[in-house]
């Protein structure tokens, strides 16, 4: 059950123009980066704030579209430039990718400004920027009740300092297997999920594609598993999507504590089988509760099992 009035989330991430190569063909121009898709799925579920830089040659109506969906933008600031651009291309069973070509532009100077009306909420997603930055952010914040953050391979290789100084602030980290592991320097995930929980976070989620995510709280691990779609067409954005739909979740339920976090993490999980089934956010952008409630529906027969008799 979720609250009439959830509590704001405050998301800070980069906006982008992605160009896509996708084994069904080609997408140019398509609005993307991780506080976007992130954006567009906790607002399924509760008010968002967001933090992002864009250029001047970000069309204003993409920013309207975001608000028409809950999103206060009045933290993007926009800069004098080209907005950040990346391009990939996606291998035949989009089970990987490679980058083609990435340009920061207004990115690259860019500093998070929090307005002194968000500083205080109390849901923060951190997406996937320089660690810096992250620390930025916590250091413009008020007490927040939970500290959400995603980092990358290239941070773990170049900026170890600044991440561990980061994973100390942060109660819940979200990456993907390969970066646990390159994190802890272990390769089973078990032990790389308790390695990585003594350097801060008490909670840790690992993302796992296309075979779903793992939930690490110190007590059970919890398995939520990726929905098996016949049409999968664009994975681009949905570890983001996965992101913000929990923190969503989490503010709409008014709760953060082990039950409501493994829901968040199911919720998560259904929110990203809807973003990949169109190209960037066709589909984050018009999708509803009732649709994840269904999609969590399934998941209770994908993993029902009759109770043993005898």
């Amino acid at each position: 059950m979720t609250h009439d009035s959830p509590s704001p989330v405050l998301i800070v991430g980069s906006m982008a123009f992605d160009d896509l190569d996708l084994p069904t063909g080609s997408a140019r121009d398509v609005v993307g980066g991780s506080a976007t898709y992130s954006a567009y799925a906790a607002s399924v579920f509760a008010p968002v704030r967001l933090v992002a830089v864009v250029g001047d040659d970000f069309p204003a109506a993409e920013l309207d579209r975001l608000a028409a969906r809950g999103v206060d933008t009045s933290g993007v600031e926009r800069a004098a430039g080209k907005t950040f651009r990346w391009a990939g291309r996606y291998d035949a069973n989009l089970a990987s990718r490679a980058t083609l070509d990435t340009q920061l532009n207004v990115f690259a100077s860019f500093h998070p400004k929090i307005p002194a009306a968000h500083r205080a909420t109390p849901l923060v997603l951190l997406g996937n920027i320089h660690p810096a930055l992250q620390l930025e952010v916590l250091d413009q914040l008020t007490s927040p009740k939970l500290v959400v953050a995603d980092t990358m391979n290239l941070w773990i290789d170049t900026e170890p300092k600044l991440l561990a100084q980061l994973l100390e602030r942060v109660d819940l980290l979200v990456i993907n297997e390969e970066e646990a592991r390159q994190l802890a320097g272990i390769h089973n995930i078990s032990r790389a999920a308790r390695e990585i929980m003594t350097r801060g976070p008490r909670r840790l989620v690992i993302k796992r594609g296309e075979y779903g995510a793992l939930l690490f709280d110190g007590g059970h691990p919890l398995f939520a598993p990726a929905f098996p779609l016949e049409d999968v067409i664009d994975p681009t954005g949905a570890g983001d999507s996965f992101a913000g739909a929990m923190i969503g979740w989490l503010a709409a339920l008014g709760s953060t504590d082990a039950d409501a976090l493994r829901q968040a993490v199911m919720v998560g999980s259904a929110a990203a089988s809807y973003c990949v089934e169109a190209v960037g956010n066709a589909r984050l952008c018009t999708l509803e509760a009732r649709e994840v409630r269904e999609r969590l529906d399934a998941f209770r027969h994908l993993l029902y099992v009759p109770t043993p008799q005898g």
